[in-house]
């Protein structure tokens, strides 16, 4: 098993702890990882991104140049990282702030509306926990129990008190995840 991902939108959606998160879990999965973060000088509101590969097999690179899933949090991104995804990979993406939605129709296309969602549950800060949530139901390259330990690895013991909120997200994304129907996006 070896999982490329992109994980790509404004600075302060969570990107880069996301990806941190992700990584962390992968660790406690016994895989070998690699975290590979990039951002914009003005970070908050820039563009940021973060590529993280888990493996059974040690990385040889952490930089690549086509992934096999990429989430996306902004039309910058999907514009940027859409021709980037594998034939029959897959895209996650939240389509508030979408304003042209995706093409491609060699790829199986998911929509979580974590935005809203976030919102809706009273935290925008959980909103990564949503989308992360919603990335592992389609693809279960870790175990949550893994995602809430790394989230204890990865939190100041101050923030702990969090970590149920971002459980729930989590839950919550898995519930709401969307794959997109043919017409959609032309994927089986």
């Amino acid at each position: 098993m070896k999982e490329e991902i992109i994980i790509a939108g404004f600075g302060g959606q969570g990107v880069l702890s996301m990806g941190k998160i992700l990584a962390y879990a992968g660790v406690m999965h016994n895989q070998e990882v690699s975290w590979y973060p990039s951002y914009g000088p003005e970070m908050r509101g820039g563009t940021a991104n973060v590529t993280v590969i888990l493996s059974e097999r040690k990385i040889s690179s952490p930089v690549i140049h086509e992934f096999d899933t990429a989430i996306i949090l902004n039309q910058q991104s999907l514009d940027k990282f859409e021709e980037m995804i594998k034939s029959g990979g897959v895209l996650l993406y939240d389509p508030n702030g979408i304003t042209h939605p995706p093409k491609r129709k060699d790829i199986i296309v998911y929509t979580i509306d974590a935005t809203a969602q976030a919102a809706e549950m009273g935290n925008v800060k959980v909103f990564n926990m949503i989308v992360l949530g919603a990335y592992l139901k389609i693809k279960p390259v870790v175990t949550i129990d893994n995602v809430i330990e790394a989230l204890r690895k990865s939190l100041p013991e101050r923030a702990h008190k969090l970590i149920p909120d971002n459980e729930r997200a989590i839950v919550r994304g898995m519930e709401l995840v969307h794959r997109t129907t043919r017409n959609e996006c032309g994927c089986e």
